[in-house]
């Protein structure tokens, strides 16, 4: 038997018990919620948020909806603050040493996002394992564990406002920073040089490092990998990742969508048993992977310290205002509806707004998809385009004229007494398409296939004029990000914002 296979082994027959979870929570997922909804109540009765909101006479959901009220971070950060601060047990029962720190997408202000020991082992680590449990269990021939994993991370702080008691980092970095010591071994690089803050200084050394390992697997957001790895090429003069790791067979994705970028990870990874699988694993929690790479959607995680709650976009105001009327469990959700999720989990986040909007794309088992932000989307003229129609059209476009992007961001442009609006967007191409004429074209008419308000607003240019583009230099984005000290990590460009202020930072490049 290969090796590969007699780890494989190993390694389900320790997780059994998480496989059964994982197949039992497809068919029966209400029972896990409604323990989960318990633990979390029970461990929040002691802490200065669960007394403050009467957390002690709380009997039912319908109890904590009337108790706590739907909160964006604004809402919690002055408790967040305190925690920062060196007080304990103000939204969990441990004390915190760890915070995630984002920006989102939505907002240029941070966000110190409470890890505590309980949201790392049971939602965070226990979301990645059952990613990797299942993925083994559904390929038992994989080699995934004879070689490495590739983790291009980010980088920790003291936290100034506690004295140096707390520290602060991206998601990937807090992860890194309390992964066991033996799964070291099976990482790489090494984790000094993950936790490098310098983006170019960390993908120069990982190309030292890397380029003669066995990598089997990466993980990370798409178009910070794409760099890396077109880094790692140019070092090594190849063409393609297999000259280098002829066993790569997986790539963990999230954060932005990955159909835009599937081309070009098909060109330097020309293998058509290499897989591609997306996992939803935000600051705030781990929420979701995909379990079937022939579904187009993700497993929720309902037994992963996390209490979820659902509301309809167009009811979100309202649910924000106090009214639960239109707010649902997962009991209660629907296919093909729009929601904005709201979560309690066992980081200390009490009915918070991720400001994450899903739709679900079955039930039993319940997948879903991120189709947006709740802040990230263009409604300038009514045509209500989130980012899912945006990434879709772009994908299609992209394959019709044989071309390929790096990143992009869409703004509108609006009417006025002689003209009438349209989208702009600012596209930074790895592969230019032969005409940007015909690509604005084409990608406008895929916009009109995907989102049926677009395609009313463009009948006739009755409301909105043929969408335009403004093509990028190279390295345009990456320059962009550097100058706002967002370079690398888990950050990522706003694909969609309200105004032009990113694309005018972005003209000033050129």
């Amino acid at each position: 038997m290969k090796a590969g296979k007699i780890i494989n082994k190993i390694f389900l027959k320790a997780e059994k018990k998480l496989l059964l979870e994982i197949d039992e929570s497809k068919k029966e997922p209400f029972e896990y919620q409604h323990s989960t909804f318990n633990t979390l109540i029970n461990c929040g009765k002691e802490t200065l948020f669960g007394i403050e909101h009467r957390f002690g006479d709380i009997k039912s959901v319908k109890n904590y909806q009337q108790n706590v009220p739907i909160s964006d971070y604004n809402g919690l950060a002055n408790y967040v603050n305190r925690i920062r601060s060196g007080e304990d047990y103000i939204l969990w029962n441990q004390k915190v040493k760890w915070f995630a720190k984002s920006s989102g997408t939505s907002s240029d202000k941070s966000k110190f996002i409470p890890v505590t020991e309980d949201s790392l082992k049971y939602m965070h680590f226990k979301g990645m394992t059952s990613m990797l449990a299942n993925y083994i269990n559904t390929h038992p021939d994989s080699s995934l564990f004879t070689g490495k994993a590739l983790t291009l991370g980010g980088s920790v702080k003291p936290d100034e406002m506690g004295n140096g008691k707390s520290l602060y980092g991206d998601l990937s970095a807090v992860m890194l920073k309390n992964t066991p010591a033996i799964v070291e071994f099976a990482r790489a690089p090494k984790r000094k040089t993950a936790l490098i803050a310098d983006f170019n200084e960390k993908v120069e050394k990982i190309c030292k490092q890397c380029s003669k390992q066995n990598i089997t697997s990466f993980s990370g957001v798409p178009s910070w990998n794409l760099i890396l790895l077109n880094k790692v090429l140019e070092y090594n003069h190849k063409e393609n990742l297999l000259e280098l790791w002829p066993n790569l067979e997986l790539f963990m994705h999230g954060g932005i969508g990955f159909e835009p970028y599937r081309e070009l990870y098909n060109k330097i990874i020309p293998k058509e048993t290499m897989h591609y699988l997306e996992n939803y694993n935000a600051s705030e929690g781990y929420f979701a992977f995909q379990d079937d790479p022939a579904v187009d959607g993700m497993l929720l995680t309902v037994n992963n310290g996390v209490f979820y709650e659902f509301v309809p976009l167009e009811f979100l105001h309202e649910a924000l205002q106090g009214n639960n009327s239109h707010v649902v469990t997962l009991e209660g959700v629907k296919t093909n509806i729009d929601y904005a999720i709201i979560i309690t989990t066992n980081g200390g986040l009490w009915r918070y707004l991720p400001e994450d909007c899903v739709k679900f794309i079955s039930l039993f088992p319940h997948r879903i998809k991120v189709i947006g932000r709740t802040k990230m989307y263009i409604n300038a003229f009514g045509e209500e385009m989130m980012i899912d129609n945006a990434e879709k059209a772009l994908a299609s476009a992209c394959k019709l004229c044989n071309c390929a992007i790096r990143a992009f961001t869409v703004a509108p442009v609006f009417m006025d007494l002689h003209r009438k609006g349209c989208h702009l967007w600012a596209i930074e191409f790895a592969k230019a398409p032969a005409s940007i004429s015909d690509f604005e074209r084409i990608l406008d008419a895929e916009l009109t296939k995907v989102n049926s308000d677009y395609e009313a607003k463009r009948a006739g240019d009755a409301t909105m004029q043929r969408l335009k583009i403004m093509q990028l230099k190279d390295n345009t984005f990456v320059r962009w990000m550097e100058s706002r000290g967002k370079l690398g990590g888990q950050n990522k460009v706003p694909a969609l914002w309200k105004d032009q202020t990113f694309i005018n930072q972005l003209k000033e490049l050129q």
